[in-house]
């Protein structure tokens, strides 16, 4: 082939849910009023489930547990967050301040289209004297 025929080969990338995940959790992780992630009970077994698969081919697991990716019928993301958030901040402010990261930061790495973020707060921890 020349280098021609190299340039109008279409290619298609695609990047897996977990790898999606483990970006969606460090954003959701630097958003200021986030304690932590953490895992629901639907959310513990998909991190087992992904981390089993993983360690079968001899991969360390992304750090992504909390959260949870799916596909549209599009083919855009729903990313589903479970979080701790500090009593210091407002749930409502630190929620829509999470849905807003997590967005830009896996559209911006990733390059997929985000449609949803939708966010749990499992717990609010009260301020430490």
């Amino acid at each position: 082939m020349t280098a021609d025929a190299d340039s109008d080969a279409v290619s298609e990338v695609r990047i897996e849910s977990p790898v999606v995940a483990a970006v969606a959790a460090r954003a959701a992780c630097a958003t200021p009023g986030v304690v932590r992630l953490e895992p629901g009970v639907r959310g513990l077994v998909s991190s087992l489930v992904r981390a089993g698969k993983q360690r079968l081919v001899s991969a360390d697991p992304a750090a992504s547990e909390g959260v949870r990716v799916r596909r549209t019928a599009s083919g855009a993301l729903s990313v589903h967050v479970d979080v701790v958030i500090s009593a210091d901040r407002a749930a409502s402010a630190v929620g829509h301040a999470v849905q807003q990261e997590v967005s830009r930061v896996v559209r911006e790495q990733t390059g997929q289209a985000v449609a949803e973020v939708s966010v749990s707060i499992l717990d609010i921890e009260p301020e430490r004297p």
